[in-house]
């Protein structure tokens, strides 16, 4: 079976696995081997393992040597190299005004390419800046624009827990982060508390997001109501990590407990529905229904009402019979509109026979 090797180019960089063949390799070892790109030197991480060729890649390929004292003495002159061309690449994008960040430059093993890695808002013209760089430096070069996280891991860095930064020393891959893990840790959502070097959302934010979901499914919920052997009161704010929640009494007042004291949530059916009555003055007698309404001013003259049906067919005052005071011809009261104070006057002959006489009450 053949003995696999797992070697990396960078710190903290990709794992690539390749075909250790008959040399004597062990970890942290320099080897040189072929890749896409041309020659490169890179470091064991892990290995020599032996594998079933089933579960191998069909391309896997073998390493060409271990690393000499040459090869390591080219491996320094390339790292001067690029110190020259980072120099040289920058002051030409300053002198151009560039809209563009020079961050690294990388020579390939053999020197056959130079690549410039760079970071900028948006795209950028950069096909002048390369002629002058081929011109001074007699190679093949490679622009290449990066994100700010690549950046970060480029140029490491401390980070605000005042270590290492994870992506340069250990961390391979990026895993997104989103706001929502802040706030289920219960953080403030101040962008220079939660912000990394890089700018974005700090990577150990993933870290213990799954143990917070846990944890909080053990929890009441915030704004429930629930109930201790002594208390009563809504959930305002808790502590995972210690059990520690706070309630807020009916009465404002903030206590904190543990979070095995509580007994259970108090549910609608448990809470006596209460009407609150508006207390009466001093010495009246409460009202109720349509006694609530509040008195009309006196000056105010009523409302006049809809009339339902049409009015019926006036009758001369001379045929109709005389009524009782108040009573109209159907049985009902008169319905008299009084304004200011003044009775309307009858557009018919009074039962006396005088046109303009009212009717005496």
């Amino acid at each position: 079976m053949p003995r696999i090797v797992t070697i990396q180019f960078n710190p903290a960089g990709k794992l690539y696995d390749f075909n250790a063949g008959d040399f004597d390799i062990t970890p942290r070892d320099k080897v040189v081997v072929e890749t896409e790109r041309g020659v490169g030197i890179a470091t064991v991480v892990s290995g020599p393992v032996e594998r079933d060729e089933a579960t191998l890649a069909a391309n896997l390929v073998t390493i060409k040597r271990r690393a000499t004292q040459a090869d390591l003495d080219i491996v320094e002159q390339n790292a001067r190299k690029e110190k020259e061309a980072y120099e040289f690449c920058n002051k030409r994008i300053i002198e151009r005004s560039m809209q563009m960040k020079l961050v690294q430059v990388e020579y390939l093993f053999d020197g056959s390419k130079a690549v410039f890695y760079f970071t900028a808002d948006g795209r950028v013209d950069f096909r002048d800046l390369v002629k002058d760089l081929a011109h001074t430096f007699h190679t093949r070069i490679e622009m290449r624009q990066i994100g700010v996280r690549d950046e970060s891991k480029m140029v490491g860095g401390i980070g605000i827990c005042g270590r290492e930064l994870c992506c340069s020393s250990w961390l391979r891959d990026f895993q997104p982060v989103s706001v929502k893990m802040a706030k289920e840790q219960s953080l403030a959502l101040n962008p220079n508390k939660i912000s990394g070097q890089c700018g974005r959302l700090l990577c150990c934010l993933d870290y213990e997001y799954e143990t917070y979901c846990c944890l909080r499914k053990t929890f009441p919920k915030f704004g429930k109501r629930v109930r201790t052997d002594s208390v009563t009161g809504v959930v305002d704010k808790m502590n995972i990590l210690t059990g520690n929640i706070t309630l807020k009494l009916d009465d404002g007042k903030l206590i904190v407990v543990r979070k095995l004291d509580i007994t259970g949530e108090v549910t609608a059916a448990d809470t006596p529905q209460q009407r609150a009555e508006p207390a009466a003055p001093a010495g009246k007698p409460q009202q109720r229904g349509r006694d609530r309404r509040t008195e009309r001013p006196q000056n105010t003259p009523p409302a006049p009402r809809e009339e339902k049906a049409a009015a019926p067919a006036a009758v001369p005052a001379q045929s109709a019979p005389p009524q009782s005071d108040g009573q109209t011809r159907t049985g009902k009261k008169k319905h008299r509109s009084r304004k200011h104070g003044h009775r309307k006057p009858n557009s018919g002959t009074s039962p006396e026979g005088s046109a303009n006489t009212p009717t005496k009450e």
